[in-house]
């Protein structure tokens, strides 16, 4: 046998022999080490002899060698202790594909939402859409007309003449609406339970999504959540797999109605609040980023009290005058909304037990909405859409809810006057100020619109790459490596620091992994905020594969 090939240990020379009778003992080589220890920390101690390590004994006589070598694993199992518990100063560039870090979010616990049965809740929207279709509005359709922005903000003279809308239609509708009313379903009994927080998610919204569920989870909700998606076209391969280890789970549209019959996507959050598994929910905008954990609110006096919590957003009620009297609030065309604060509905808090009538009238608004009850409700101002159709359902049935009464404050650009969100307040203080949700209406956080390179211009989508944009405003922030919030007043935690944590977990241990965007991350994070990505000194002296772990210095 030639002393280079392996020993075949079924020769039966050989088992009667020592090996180092036989043969001289090459030397330990580090990988083969390397490999033998990362097997013991997996709970895989396999005595079988290792690749290139011939030196095991064979012999049971071999009592030292046995020790020796017991000794050597043991030191090896301290030194690396060592390493995983005290990261050193040692820093080396480390690439994205090595093995995963420890988990940013550790919610490994969290119970996820409540399987839904979906014959049951199929059959609840059949009934229900049997209801819509008996009460279509009069006529079914009117013109959409879009409010000239030179009016500013709305006042009754523009108001009332804006939709054209005859007296006759009026009254029809109004008719149609109160057998509605009377035909509405009671609440079904034991299809919903327990609470929790459902978003929307599909396309490049799933990205805006994770940044906002990994903030989610960083500032310590345990609530379980439901991410709703149209049908299996928006789904991201990969990314339920990885949602459902956080107390998460996807949910489809389609699985509960035919999608073809909506035709906007404004009509989705009804539907997802509607077919929803929690009887107490927490709805929030893709692009709504918790500032403070959310959890909370649900114990709140208002929200035990009214059982519906709204928020406001920056401009009057457009409403036409024939909407207090068409929803049965008036008894003639009038402008009673119309000094009133309309609703920004980025978040929605509602328990469907108290309030499951008037969640189906909106479900109503808006299914007929795009042709009819969005544009009698804005009348084409801003805010067309979904928004202001739950305090008209609540309103129209005579139901408590509660609006915020703080006014909505603005977040603006690092250094500049320029707005980038909405910044909402919490329900747990009616005296005061305090901050909750930070709603993306400008910049949206996702990290292929911020770092993506080679991304702009983007064939009909201005919003990626706008490190690249001359034309954006955070465009020098990215490059230079400065935060884009300007501070928010009266948060006891940095809410940023969290966006760009949850932003690296997605660009560098996600399905939408990259290797470059992972990288300009990292290398921002660390200018605009002192994070370090390093290993520790023993496993780089060691040439161990190690993870690249995350710190604020």
């Amino acid at each position: 046998m030639s002393a280079h090939s392996r020993p075949d240990h079924s020769d039966p020379e050989l088992a009667t022999t020592s090996l180092r009778e036989k043969l001289p003992p090459p030397p330990l080589t580090r990988s083969a080490m390397s490999r033998f220890v990362t097997r013991l920390l997996k709970g895989k101690p396999s005595l079988a002899p290792l690749p290139d390590c011939h030196f095991l004994p064979t012999d049971a006589r071999s009592v030292g060698s046995a020790r020796r070598y017991s000794a050597v694993i043991l030191i090896w199992i301290i030194l690396l202790i060592i390493f995983r518990t005290h990261l050193g100063p040692y820093s080396i560039p480390v690439p994205s594909g090595l093995l995963e870090c420890a988990p940013s979010w550790h919610n490994a616990g969290i119970v996820g939402p409540t399987p839904l049965d979906p014959a049951k809740v199929s059959e609840t929207w059949k009934l229900l859409q049997r209801v819509f279709n008996a009460h279509p509005p009069q006529p079914e359709s009117i013109p959409y007309k879009t409010w000239d922005v030179n009016n500013g903000q709305a006042n009754w003279d523009v108001i009332k003449s804006w939709v054209q809308l005859s007296e006759q239609d009026a009254h029809a509708t109004r008719a149609v609406h109160e057998k509605l009313l009377s035909n509405l379903p009671d609440y079904p009994s034991k299809l919903y339970s327990g609470r929790g927080i459902i978003t929307l998610a599909g396309g490049k919204w799933s990205e805006y999504a994770a940044t906002g569920l990994g903030v989610l989870r960083e500032i310590g909700s345990t609530l379980p959540v439901e991410v709703w998606m149209m049908d299996k076209n928006d789904i991201k391969e990969g990314w339920c797999e990885g949602l459902e280890k956080e107390g998460m789970a996807c949910r489809l549209l389609s699985d509960y109605m035919d999608v073809s019959e909506l035709k906007h996507g404004y009509q989705f959050k009804v539907f997802a609040m509607l077919f929803s598994s929690f009887e107490d929910l927490l709805f929030l905008d893709a692009d709504n980023i918790a500032v403070a954990n959310p959890d909370v609110i649900f114990d709140s006096e208002v929200f035990s009290k009214n059982g519906a919590v709204l928020w406001p957003d920056y401009w009057k009620n457009s409403a036409s005058p024939w909407m207090p009297y068409i929803t049965g609030t008036s008894d003639k065309a009038a402008d009673t909304w119309n000094e009133e604060l309309t609703v920004e509905s980025g978040q929605i808090l509602w328990s469907k037990h108290r309030h499951w009538r008037s969640l189906c009238l909106a479900g109503y608004y808006n299914y007929y909405g795009p042709q009819y009850y969005w544009t009698l409700i804005s009348q084409g101002h801003a805010g067309w859409g979904d928004k202001d159709t739950f305090p008209t359902a609540l309103k129209a049935l005579g139901e408590l809810f509660y609006k915020i009464p703080h006014d909505l404050q603005t977040a603006f650009i690092n250094g500049t006057t320029k707005g980038i969100a909405m910044v909402q307040a919490s329900p747990m203080n009616e005296r005061a100020f305090e901050p909750m949700f930070l709603h993306a209406n400008i910049y949206k956080w996702s990290i292929r619109d911020y770092l993506c390179t080679g991304c702009y211009p983007a064939d009909g989508d201005p919003n990626r790459g706008y490190m690249e944009n001359p034309g954006a405003l955070i465009s020098p922030h990215l490059r230079e490596g400065r935060r884009i919030l300007a501070k928010i007043d009266d948060l006891p935690v940095d809410p940023e620091p969290f966006i760009w944590k949850s932003m690296e977990r997605t660009a560098c241990r996600s399905v939408w992994k990259d290797d470059g965007l992972c990288h300009r991350t990292r290398e921002y994070m660390t200018k605009a905020f002192g994070f370090q990505f390093k290993i520790g000194k023993v496993a780089a002296a060691l040439g161990l594969e190690a993870e690249p772990c995350l710190e604020i210095a």
